[in-house]
């Protein structure tokens, strides 16, 4: 009777011993992801090249993302973001002007540093394109929708409000070539950088 009552014991034990593994484990995998939603702005340096001189409206616009992290400190991250901005182009022959929506999609690699306090900050870095596709207001004859390859670079903070749910505050620099719409005419061949504050909230499952 004794020796079954000790079996039983250590059953009970070993059954406990998974159910809390299994848990513990659910709960981790539970937590390696994660889905943002940002409003942002996009803001992008005057430029000169060719003979033309370019500038492109502020405008502002979404982010979406979702990240996988690996581990607590490093996590991969896959963004898609649209805005809406017209392209003024100054050339010798007069001015040309293109409004286009502009779609973001972007992969990078996220780092964490140090937390303080509820404030959690990070590093990323990636690439991926701009894709340029004229709306038709403003049309140049002969513009085309076209993608641009970018590198992008930033970090950001986020203010853990609930066990789950973070506020975030991120800056993204953008490093590409400046659009032409396919237009000769309008080859500035220059690197133009945009810049995207944004903020948002991030939910953690």
């Amino acid at each position: 009777m004794a020796t079954m009552k000790v079996t039983r014991m250590l059953l009970a034990g070993l059954l406990g011993s998974v159910l809390l593994f299994s848990s513990a484990a659910r709960a981790q995998e539970e937590g390696r992801h994660e889905v943002t939603l940002q409003g942002t702005g996009f803001y992008t340096k005057d430029s000169n090249g060719n003979g033309i001189s370019q500038h492109a409206t502020d405008t502002g616009g979404f982010l979406v993302g979702y990240r996988f992290y690996f581990n607590r400190w490093l996590a991969a991250a896959a963004d898609y973001g649209y805005v809406r901005s017209t392209e003024q182009n100054f050339t010798s022959t007069g001015p040309f002007n293109v409004q286009s929506n502009i779609h973001e999609a972007t992969a990078a690699l996220m780092v964490r540093l140090p937390s303080v306090s509820r404030l959690q900050p990070y590093v990323l870095g990636g690439a991926g394109a701009l894709v340029f596709d004229p709306t038709g207001n403003g049309f140049v004859p002969g513009a085309e929708r076209q993608a641009k390859a970018a590198f992008v670079y930033g970090g950001g903070v986020d203010y853990k409000l609930f066990y789950h749910v973070a506020l975030r505050a991120e800056y993204r620099g953008f490093v590409y070539k400046r659009p032409d719409f396919g237009l000769a005419s309008l080859n500035s061949d220059v690197t133009a950088h945009t810049a995207q504050p944004s903020v948002g909230i991030a939910f953690r499952f």
